[in-house]
């Protein structure tokens, strides 16, 4: 199985200009490209996070996803991040996995930040997803998820195969609260034998929230491979080993001793 190399911008975000914010982050995509095989963007990366009920919104068939599948079909890299979509009068904050070939699938947040009021217009989501990229499995979610471990947990298939090899986690993440976002981040590493991948936005948006981000590549043993500078825009690079990851968990395979439970949502 070959090594997965990943590109993570960890920008600022232009407030509610997507246009702008597609032009800077194509920019900074191929410029950087080389041979990654996947670029990760934070969370409402044409927007920032909106404050709701006043926010833009986009359907599938809208630009931004446009754009992404001609980024893609440029680099041959899978695009992602995620933007508030709408469909039939329902909005979503969703996570868009898009290919090189312009098919995409897509993850809609299931842990809407109420304290934001977001659960007032945001739909969560009640499916997880699970892509494939080069032979890698590969779970992606989006920033408040971070913080509910059994929707972020491992699972270990008859076949003693694990459920996913990389989890990922797009984020609008404040700085306040940074502390626990590092620390999350290497917690779910550790408790589900994968690399974590965290990318967080950074700068001001115009209600005073500030965000640093401290966005990460971490291993499955916790140690944390490369971290963005904080309060910089910044692109970090990372090369994953499959063989190494498969070593480690032929070594200290946790995994046959988790526990079994089911998710019901609601």
């Amino acid at each position: 199985m070959e090594d997965l190399r990943i590109l993570c911008l960890q920008t600022d975000i232009v407030w509610d200009d997507p246009e702008k914010n597609r032009e800077l982050l194509e920019i900074n995509i191929l410029n950087h490209i080389d041979d990654h095989h996947l670029v990760l963007l934070p969370e409402t990366f044409t927007t920032g996070f909106p404050k709701f009920p006043d926010f833009t919104s986009e359907k599938k068939d809208g630009k931004t996803l446009q754009w992404m599948a001609e980024v893609a079909g440029k680099t041959g890299a899978v695009i992602s991040g995620s933007l508030i979509l709408e469909e039939n009068g329902i909005h979503t904050n969703t996570l868009v996995w898009m290919n090189p070939d312009g098919n995409f699938e897509q993850y809609a947040k299931r842990h809407v930040f109420s304290m934001a009021n977001e659960n007032e217009v945001i739909e969560k989501g009640k499916q997880q997803l699970i892509v494939e990229l080069n032979g890698w499995k590969i779970k992606p979610m989006i920033c408040y998820d971070l913080r509910f471990p059994v929707w972020s947990k491992n699972g270990l298939a008859e076949d003693k195969t694990y459920d996913y090899d990389l989890s990922i986690y797009i984020a609008n993440w404040p700085a306040i609260r940074s502390y626990p976002w590092a620390q999350l981040l290497i917690a779910r590493a550790i408790e589900n034998l994968s690399y974590v991948v965290g990318v967080n936005r950074v700068g001001r948006d115009p209600h005073g929230i500030y965000y640093s981000g401290n966005s990460m590549i971490i291993d499955p043993k916790g140690k944390v491979i490369s971290e963005g500078e904080e309060e910089k825009e910044r692109i970090l690079s990372e090369s994953l080993s499959y063989s190494d990851l498969m070593s480690f968990r032929e070594k200290f395979n946790v995994g046959m001793d988790w526990d079994e439970f089911a998710i019901i949502s609601p």
